[in-house]
């Protein structure tokens, strides 16, 4: 038994190869989780840098045909995690082998139709409004303020329908909820409330970085972006700030996940020591994301949790739509943009 982590003693190989985002990502996890964990445990780290969205799922489905999988854990986005339970790719992971799992907010944890655990979070994110201070000397305070005549042609929101959450917005601000989103007609009706907002919009973004520059210089004076890319900035001396909506920033995390072929053992080691209040709050000071369990689990002062987090009850997106509707609310969201 190594270190207060007993699910290892089996294991033969002690050596886990593990996927994230790369960037920023992938050598913040590289300076600052990998070592800890490697002195933790006994098992060596090879870190692999993947793609996101639904590449890497495609990549991990092939080489799970071939019963050779790439990474031994991977982290994948929600729709890709509901994609790969529909599938049958993830392995069950063993709560009783994840003793820290507990910690983790049971709406994070992803399960199949039968109960078994799939996948569990590792990590999350806002998206907030945001605004250059020079060109709005008041913050915006709701995400209704978006739909403002006053912000003609001031805008900068993302393009896709499948991270923008924008359906998700107008459903929570307009129509009660994003249970709003269960049916078609209620898609189409949240479509259109979006499409009101063109007037307002100077750019549809997919280069985050066109955006941010375009935030700083005040070009684009206002939009959605990341709460903590936004955090960056303003500590880099830019004149923006990021604001949690009233009705809440828009929720979004990555979540742990294997493949059947992986190595099994040591996957469940490394999501039970990533599991940890103490990680998770090393991951809000170091990585600037938000924790996914209680705060009141971590140590983090009300700064270092206001700089990454919010009490304000979220925008959740509504995967499971995104997942199984997806040619449905591509077609509705490029009718929206062309009419």
């Amino acid at each position: 038994m190594i270190g207060g982590f007993p699910n290892i003693a089996r294991a033969q190989e002690k050596k886990l190869r593990i996927g994230v985002y790369g960037g920023y990502f992938k050598d913040t996890f590289d300076a600052e989780i990998y070592p800890d964990f490697t002195a933790a445990t006994g098992i060596a780290v090879e870190s692999v840098a993947e793609p996101t969205g639904e590449v890497w799922l495609i990549q991990l489905q092939q080489a799970e045909k071939a019963g050779k999988s790439p990474v031994d854990v991977s982290m994948m986005a929600g729709v890709p995690v509901i994609r790969g339970i529909n599938s049958g790719l993830w392995a069950p992971l063993d709560p009783k082998k994840m003793p820290n799992m507990k910690h983790v907010k049971q709406n994070l944890v992803s399960s199949t139709a039968s109960g078994e655990v799939a996948a569990v979070a590792a990590t999350s994110w806002y998206i907030t409004l945001v605004s250059n201070t020079e060109v709005y000397k008041e913050a915006p305070t709701s995400w209704k303020d978006i739909w403002d005549p006053k912000y003609k042609d001031s805008l900068g929101l993302l393009a896709n329908v499948g991270n923008s959450y924008l359906l998700e917005v107008a459903a929570k601000v307009y129509f009660g909820g994003i249970n709003h989103l269960d049916t078609d007609e209620g898609i189409r009706q949240a479509a259109a409330k979006v499409g009101e907002l063109k007037p307002n919009v100077r750019l549809w973004y997919r280069d985050e970085a066109q955006f941010e520059q375009a935030l700083k210089s005040g070009e684009i004076p206002m939009g959605q972006y990341y709460h903590d890319v936004t955090g960056l900035a303003i500590k880099d001396g830019f004149p923006v700030r990021s604001t949690m909506p009233a009705e809440g920033g828009i929720y979004d995390y990555g979540s742990w996940a294997a493949t059947k072929s992986s190595a099994l053992d040591l996957a469940h080691v490394y999501i039970d020591y990533m599991s940890q209040p103490s990680i998770q709050a090393k991951l809000a000071r170091k990585l600037g994301s938000a924790p996914v369990v209680d705060r009141a689990l971590t140590d983090l002062t009300d700064e270092e949790f206001n700089a990454v987090s919010s009490s304000i009850d979220p925008i959740t997106p509504h995967y499971k739509m995104q997942a199984l509707k997806t040619d449905f609310i591509n077609q509705v969201w490029s009718e929206m943009l062309q009419g």
